[in-house]
């Protein structure tokens, strides 16, 4: 029986323990890891209150289910703390957006090329979009080399995680940032 627990602001899975587990027989693991063997759940109670920690179940759907005798009080602050530690240490990636225009002048594209170079370094993802307008539709191949000499521009801060596409009206390329040495 494993039911979730609200521990620090985190979600943990808790497991049955002690008298909880009762009337089957069990693999049982000793405090160091050690295997003591396939025996029924109350010896292993008994063997858990002698020892004055609790009995564990940490694998039900084993054949047989797989208990561990452990401080489990204990057991569950450290897991808390190990999420706790994963999620700070997460870094969580926004993709940002910049918008160019067919008909782009050189200059303009330098700046906005500088301002992605800042999104890269921060490790933002970005998005380029160019939407092309009336007579514009005709000539994709243009939106597609304008993406290209901006790509080329931003090279050393980023690559091209996914070419210049044609969708409809719109022509997006998504560039990434360069793993960090």
């Amino acid at each position: 029986m494993q039911v979730s627990l609200f521990f620090g602001g985190i979600v943990i899975k808790e497991q049955a323990t002690n008298h909880e587990i009762a009337g089957i027989q069990v693999r049982l693991i000793g405090e160091q890891g050690e295997q003591l063997g396939i025996i029924s759940a109350e010896e292993a109670n008994r063997m858990a209150e002698q020892a004055g920690v609790d009995l564990v179940m940490i694998a039900p759907n084993g054949q047989p289910p797989v208990c561990k005798l452990m401080d489990y009080n204990k057991f569950k602050f450290e897991q808390a703390k190990k999420l706790k530690d994963q999620r700070k240490n997460q870094k969580i990636v926004k993709v940002k957006e910049m918008s160019l225009s067919m008909t782009i002048d050189t200059h303009d594209l330098e700046t906005k090329a500088n301002n992605v170079k800042k999104f890269l370094a921060e490790g933002d993802k970005v998005k380029v979009s160019i939407r092309m307008r009336g007579r514009q539709q005709a000539r994709p191949e243009i939106g597609v080399r304008v993406c290209q000499e901006f790509a080329e521009l931003v090279k050393e801060y980023g690559t091209v995680e996914k070419a210049p596409s044609v969708m409809d009206r719109n022509i997006i390329m998504f560039i990434a940032p360069l793993a960090k040495k």
